[in-house]
């Protein structure tokens, strides 16, 4: 589209070519206002740990060639002490693309945080053209728990799914929508060309290697692609996402998603390294050859997901794996009461690939015993996904 730069392109994508240049123009402006609030960066004077706290972060303040770790003000909690978030900034010896790697956005999801530090430990900023940002515990308060989601402190306690609420607001209803929104404005968007949000799978279920990425945006595709993992689910997302937050403001955004919850897989975490660093030579700020990546290890994409749902109680017994064909009226797991009897048969109705399994040997009705990830023509469009 001419006349339309790269992050326009993005939004064009959205809604047709009328709606893109009214939605570019919304973007170019509040672009603005955020960079007229945020001024560069801003000090608040506390040190914690032997590093620096800013409330609000401007990467190209920093020395060029160095690892900057430091913490960035948060929303303050019930006590008044402000949850303070850990961020590493490696700025490039020379200048270049700006990628953010995130991680922590739920507390239960350990992999995430695990590959995000092993990438940081491999880099060498005096050799690096560009910035890379780590962020590695975006929501500290479930991080502390071990628990998917913010404990807010509201009407009595109530749990708050963090990565339902961007891009936030700093002066909305909660302390995770603050948080979301003090972030979001003063630290990811501002410094951000391209972001990677890594999750694990949900508690409870067994998940391979794979993305949630928006596969028909190009500039997507193409450092989705680059990772040597099992599946991608190309869904448009649906709002509260961070990728999805990102993506409405023209920054291309995919979320890896690296095995289970609670747990680090030391297995499956290598894989996402692997690729983390592909997408950094793809965008030039590291040196090197493009290692392996779907095309080596046959990246299964789909763009719908069809859930298999527990109609009894009971003790399930799974009869396929991960990653496994299916086709429709394939038994894929039985279902025993106390006294070892069936009380269910569980059948594929897609064809497809086994996207999830539960992990918890016992299920009530109602609760998923399975995902697969399959191709439906034409796409299901947002689709509600549980990473």
């Amino acid at each position: 589209m001419p006349g339309l730069d790269r992050r326009d392109f993005m939004l064009a994508t959205i809604g047709g070519a009328a709606a893109s240049v009214v939605l570019a123009s919304d973007h170019a402006a509040a672009q603005t206002a955020a960079s007229n609030m945020s001024g560069g960066t801003v000090y608040t004077g506390d040190v914690a740990d032997g590093k620096q706290v800013v409330s609000t972060l401007d990467v190209a303040d920093l020395e060029p060639g160095k690892l900057h770790r430091l913490y960035f003000r948060g929303v303050e909690g019930p006590t008044g002490q402000p949850w303070l978030v850990s961020v590493a900034v490696l700025k490039g010896a020379n200048p270049g693309k700006r990628v953010t790697l995130v991680s922590g956005v739920h507390g239960d999801e350990m992999s995430s945080i695990h590959a995000v530090q092993t990438i940081v430990n491999e880099l060498d900023p005096a050799a690096m053209s560009g910035t890379v940002m780590a962020i590695f515990d975006v929501s500290r308060p479930a991080i502390e728990s071990m628990g998917r989601s913010w404990p807010n402190s509201s009407r009595g306690a109530g749990l708050i799914d963090l990565n339902r609420v961007w891009p936030g607001d700093e002066s909305g209803p909660g302390a995770p929508v603050r948080h979301a929104g003090l972030l979001f404005n003063r630290l990811i968007r501002p410094n951000s060309d391209y972001v990677l949000d890594f999750h694990t799978g949900h508690t409870g279920i067994d998940a391979p290697a794979f993305h949630l990425a928006k596969m028909d945006v190009p500039e997507i595709r193409a450092m989705a692609e680059l990772f040597p993992i099992d599946q991608i689910f190309d869904n448009a997302g649906y709002p509260g996402l961070l990728s999805d937050a990102l993506f409405q403001v023209g920054i291309p955004a995919f979320t890896p998603e690296i095995g289970n919850g609670r747990r680090l897989d030391l297995t499956m975490i290598p894989l996402f390294v692997e690729g983390t660093m592909n997408v950094l030579k793809l965008h030039g700020i590291i040196e090197g050859p493009i290692g392996r990546t779907g095309r080596d290890t046959g990246i299964f994409v789909g763009n719908s997901l069809f859930p298999v749902i527990a109609t009894a109680g009971g003790i399930v017994e799974h009869l396929v794996k991960l990653t496994d064909a299916v086709s429709p009226g394939q038994k894929i797991a039985i279902q025993r009461d106390m006294f070892g009897e069936i009380v269910a048969e569980y059948t594929s109705q897609v064809d497809g690939e086994i996207g999830g399994l539960r992990s918890d040997a016992t299920s009530e009705p109602g609760n998923v015993i399975a995902f697969i990830v399959f191709n439906r023509t034409p796409p299901s469009g947002m689709e509600q996904y549980p990473e």
